[in-house]
């Protein structure tokens, strides 16, 4: 590059800003000396420039309100916030306290176990054929047939006996399982029974669980009192049900919450139909003894319990 051709440069600048300068300066003074000699023409050289002005001015407050409204929007959303959060910190503190005295109130009172649930509620039996059993009456027994064993009926609810005590608690609500046990021995022995005097005899002998029915305990230990053999029947399937059936013995099958009750029950399961279903005596519904049931029906509801042969056993004659 050439030296003098850059210092050529940088004068003609110079000369060029001090023209536009001395311009300026001259258009400043004219504008000077027409607003005072001429002042319409003044007016109408200024009034595009005090209209920008103007605008600009307007534009800067219309900013400023429009930051006025939006600082005025997060102070009101932060005040929204900061109550919810106290109330939030309320429900905390309430459920905070009510864990407290959850965990500082003394344990409940533990019930027996094992024990069968009382007391079943009725429901309706599942759609079926025809009844292929009856109820009959025989020397003033109810008698349900159509089984491998004729069963004497006896109903926990009956009024000759649903209001007696076993233990400390009435029958009627509490007493499956001395109702299913006598049912059981008044069908295979000769021994003269029912719930009643059933429900003594296991409250005598340590079967009756408070408020709870009667401990598991009660079905092998019935068995062996009264001249019968109870096995627990591991293979809990249909065709193993059935099998002990056509054996010539009776099931009783300890039952959960489904077709035959809210909580835990003791029925009796006696016989097989042609087509495969299998027959009850319930002791707290006659309408359900009177109905054929699908085996798997009864194997779904099983209690988990699995002590004292529990949840399903098999009884026979002492001599078979």
């Amino acid at each position: 590059m050439n030296w003098n051709d850059r210092g050529g440069g940088r004068r003609r600048r110079t000369i060029v800003l001090a023209v536009l300068l001395a311009l300026l300066c001259i258009g400043a003074a004219e504008l000077a000396a027409c607003s005072r000699f001429a002042p319409d023409a003044y007016e109408r050289i200024v009034a595009p420039v005090r209209y920008a002005a103007g605008a600009a001015a307007d534009a800067g407050s219309a900013a400023l309100d429009a930051a006025g409204r939006f600082f005025r929007a997060a102070a009101d959303t932060a005040a929204q916030l900061a109550a919810g959060a106290a109330r939030q910190a309320e429900r905390l503190a309430a459920q905070a306290a009510q864990a407290w005295e959850n965990f500082t109130a003394p344990p409940p009172e533990p019930t027996p176990t094992p024990e069968a649930s009382p007391p079943p509620k009725a429901s309706p039996p599942p759609a079926s054929d025809p009844p292929v059993t009856i109820l009959l009456e025989e020397d003033g027994k109810q008698i349900l047939t159509g089984g491998h064993v004729d069963v004497t009926y006896f109903c926990q609810s009956d009024e000759e006996w649903a209001e007696q005590l076993y233990g400390t608690d009435p029958i009627g609500p509490y007493g499956c399982g001395p109702t299913a046990m006598a049912m059981a021995v008044a069908s295979m022995t000769d021994t003269e029974t029912d719930p009643a005097v059933m429900a003594a005899w296991a409250a005598e002998h340590g079967y009756w669980a408070r408020r709870s029915g009667s401990y598991h305990s009660i079905v092998q230990g019935a068995a062996r009192a009264f001249g019968l053999k109870a096995e627990a029947l591991a293979d809990r399937t249909p065709e193993g049900m059935r099998r002990a059936l056509r054996d010539g013995g009776l099931v009783v099958a300890l039952v959960g919450p489904g077709h035959f009750t809210d909580g835990g029950h003791f029925i009796l399961v006696r016989g097989t139909t042609l087509t495969g279903d299998v027959l009850v005596a319930d002791p707290n519904s006659l309408e359900r003894s009177l109905t054929a049931w699908d085996p798997q029906i009864i194997l779904d509801e099983l209690s988990s319990a699995r002590d004292n042969g529990a949840p399903l056993w098999a009884l026979f004659p002492s001599d078979s």
